[in-house]
């Protein structure tokens, strides 16, 4: 199966020099704070401020001044650093991208098959997350959000926690998968009006309160292969249209 990524930046997650930075100053502060803490707690740098016998006022501020210092620099150092280096983690393992479905199976899918990812549609308006092209015509294949992240699942809309703990609106996963294969199938019309290629719609997940509807189907991640396999092949896409039809989703990366 042929695989073709797109090289367009992810909106989101933060680059290599964000997540280095982030490393670096964290580090920095906790060997900073490590280090200060030696020089106060190891030296003689508090017994330079504790007086002796009757103190004065101003001996009485310095000393406060120094003990507050001691108690809170080191460890207010300490605990930035630790929140920064605990950011650059968090923004690491945001990069790391697990395979979309089809992508996960593609040495498992024949050769006249062809797995193009995060297709901007030419409007703009959507990212398609994957598309596939065989000798059936055009699959668009989207996920369901993790289950733990629903909120609420209504008929026309969902509620989505994301990751900052903010909930998000979004359309239902199965509607939007059908009206984004519908988008494909107009785009694909104005480019050669004088053949449809079909177009389908899929959504791969495991949550039972989900049910497919006649318009887009509902699939486990295990049946990805087994559905694109039971997709009737379109006699009129030939494989020399099949390759338009690739070059053209290509232009669009």
């Amino acid at each position: 199966m042929q695989v073709i990524a797109s090289e367009r930046p992810v909106a989101g997650p933060s680059s290599r020099v964000d997540v280095a930075r982030a490393l670096v100053v964290g580090a920095t502060l906790i060997a900073g704070a490590t280090l200060l803490a030696y020089l106060i707690f190891a030296t003689e740098f508090l017994s330079r401020f504790t007086p002796s016998g009757r103190a004065s006022f101003p001996q009485l501020l310095a000393g406060a001044l120094a003990w507050t210092f001691a108690l809170t620099a080191p460890a207010g150092f300490g605990l930035v650093g630790l929140v920064r280096v605990g950011s650059a983690v968090g923004r690491m393992s945001t990069r790391r991208r697990r395979p979309t479905p089809v992508v996960s199976i593609a040495h498992a899918i024949a050769d006249d098959h062809a797995v193009i990812t995060r297709v901007r549609l030419p409007d703009g308006s959507r990212v398609i997350p994957e598309l596939v092209i065989g000798p059936f015509g055009a699959a668009v294949i989207e996920e369901l959000p993790p289950i733990g992240a629903v909120v609420s699942r209504g008929p026309r809309s969902w509620e989505v926690r994301l990751t900052d703990g903010r909930v998000q609106l979004m359309d239902h996963p199965l509607e939007r998968a059908t009206r984004d294969a519908e988008r494909v199938r107009v785009w694909f019309a104005s480019d050669d009006s004088d053949h449809v290629v079909k177009v389908y719609a899929a959504v791969v997940g495991t949550d039972p309160a989900v049910v497919r509807t006649p318009s887009c189907a509902y699939i486990a991640p295990d049946q990805v292969g087994a559905w694109l396999a039971s997709l009737p092949p379109q006699r009129s896409l030939d494989a020399d249209r099949r390759d338009r039809v690739i070059r053209l989703v290509r232009a669009s990366l």
